[in-house]
């Protein structure tokens, strides 16, 4: 059996909870990501922010990147999945919620992100095209 730990990209950057959008983008772009997790004040993850999510929910709206918070996108229920959880209950995560990037916890700690690429990297080409057509419906 293939765990998430096994798979997954380790040690993930957060963005904290009280910075800007502006200081999210700046770290995105600095390592080359699309999304970053946002970590509360007690080191929890607290939710995800994209890139699309900057330009849709705030810019497009006529929202303010340099005063809006990072913390004010990480809306609804957040999806994880746990280190030492199958990889394909990661899979079913991602395709049941639609996500492309999923954030692995061990305990409360965030430990890692499982995103589309580590899945292709991981499984076969099959288990791979299978998991991207449906996350991407």
């Amino acid at each position: 059996m293939t765990v998430a730990r096994e798979i997954m990209t380790p040690n993930p950057r957060c963005v904290g909870e009280n910075e800007t959008l502006v200081e999210a983008a700046r770290l995105m772009a600095s390592l080359d990501v699309g999304a970053l997790p946002i970590c509360g004040e007690d080191q929890r993850l607290k939710g995800m922010v994209t890139d699309r999510d900057i330009v849709v929910k705030v810019i497009a709206q006529g929202g303010d990147p340099a005063s809006t918070t990072a913390g004010s996108l990480g809306e609804g229920k957040l999806v994880t999945v746990g280190a030492d959880d199958d990889v394909r209950e990661a899979l079913e995560m991602m395709r049941t919620h639609q996500v492309r990037r999923l954030p692995v916890i061990d305990g409360h700690d965030l430990v890692g992100i499982i995103s589309q690429a580590d899945v292709a990297l991981a499984l076969s080409s099959q288990e791979t095209g299978e998991t991207v057509a449906e996350i991407s419906e």
